[in-house]
């Protein structure tokens, strides 16, 4: 049973800092993919940053990038979002995801991601 446990979210103001971490377990943690998404009420989920799990490079959505730093600890299963420079429009909720299938190639496409957290909240004001 796959499960994947989001944390870190919070209100901040603008220009602030966060970190969220995702923690999975139930994994075989190694060569996946694994990403953190963010969505509004009514919107559609938006992917903001990838990893390859063991090495690999890292995918960024243009709205982020410079601001935010994808990372993870594959000796404690956890994939992490550092995010700076905080803006109100990057307020969402935040979700990590993962693959199934280990694709030959990360990206940031929502099709691409079998397991879902719960998601965490945060907000900037």
């Amino acid at each position: 049973h796959v499960q994947l446990v989001e944390s870190g979210g919070a209100s901040v103001q603008a220009g602030g800092s966060l970190r969220l971490s995702c923690a999975a377990s139930g994994y075989i943690f190694n060569s996946h993919c694994m990403a953190w998404f963010r969505q509004l009420p009514g919107k559609e989920r938006e992917g903001v940053a990838a990893i390859r799990t063991g090495g690999g490079p890292t995918f960024y959505s243009d709205s982020v990038k410079g601001r935010f730093t994808v990372s993870r600890d594959d000796a404690k299963n956890t994939v992490y979002l550092e995010m700076t420079s905080l803006k109100p429009e990057d307020t969402a909720m935040y979700y990590c995801a993962a693959d199934r299938s280990r694709p030959a190639s990360c990206s940031l496409r929502l099709d691409l991601y079998d397991y879902w957290g719960q998601g965490t909240q945060v907000t900037v004001s």
